[in-house]
């Protein structure tokens, strides 16, 4: 009798497949990377998410979110991720959590055990406030630098944040985590593909740069990473565990 959990049994072994069905894991940013992320997690058996986003679907997001369609503009992302998942697993255990991450969020967001994080967020200091709390508190993480701007999702690669190149968000970050003094290993996954630089004004009446001059975006590259996010948090909760085995 054919499983939902069936297939990823077979590639990993029903004792690794029930190690992630007891991991929990959160995903900050459900956008391009973060709902390819989420939605390949749960589809890999990951018991517990927590997907964390203050945005609402808009008609640019078509081209590139997993969640996007004509019927869920408007519509909060994390809501539509939440409703996407059940629809294909009924033992998901999902935690929506609408709200923009800052560092004045952490004591809420982990009040519960979280295994892994993942930080698909698009705002630097966001980002940087994550990297710090979970190096503090020794919570295994990867983060996604840009994605924007590229067209080829094979020169995408998982390394440690100072070893990345070519990549102006990564190169930004790097600079923050010296000034912050930030110890320990930062996996990201970086494209070596050169960013196209985007021009064009198309909304001269907005309020951040931004939105006037938005980065253009392919299908390709986020969810590709997205994907490598989720198949590292696997391969890191079948080779080392999750803090749920040790209660």
């Amino acid at each position: 009798m054919e499983t939902i959990s069936q297939r990823t049994e077979l590639l990993l072994g029903n004792e690794q497949a029930a190690r992630l069905h007891q991991a929990s894991v959160m995903v900050v940013g459900i956008g391009g990377v973060g709902s390819y992320c989420a939605e390949s997690l749960a589809r890999c058996g990951i018991g517990t998410l927590h997907l964390v986003d203050c945005d609402v679907i808009s008609p640019s997001n078509l081209n590139r979110q997993i969640h996007a369609c004509f019927d869920t503009i408007g519509k909060d992302k994390c809501a539509m991720m939440h409703e996407r998942i059940l629809s294909f697993r009924h033992d998901c255990q999902v935690v929506s959590h609408r709200m923009f991450y800052s560092a004045d969020q952490n004591a809420l967001l982990f009040q519960e055990s979280v295994d892994f994080v993942i930080d698909a967020i698009d705002t630097i200091s966001a980002k940087l406030d994550l990297i710090t709390y979970c190096l503090a508190h020794q919570i295994p993480f990867i983060s996604s630098m840009g994605m924007a701007n590229r067209l080829d999702p094979t020169q995408l690669t998982i390394c440690d944040l100072m070893k990345t190149s070519g990549d102006p968000l990564a190169k930004i970050m790097r600079n923050q985590v010296r000034k912050r003094r930030l110890k320990g290993k930062i996996p990201v996954v970086c494209s070596k593909e050169l960013p196209f630089k985007q021009t064009q004004v198309v909304n001269a009446e907005a309020k951040t740069r931004k939105e006037q001059i938005p980065p253009a975006s392919s299908p390709f590259v986020p969810a590709a990473a997205g994907l490598a996010c989720a198949s590292y948090a696997v391969r890191y909760l079948c080779a080392h565990g999750n803090t749920h085995d040790e209660k």
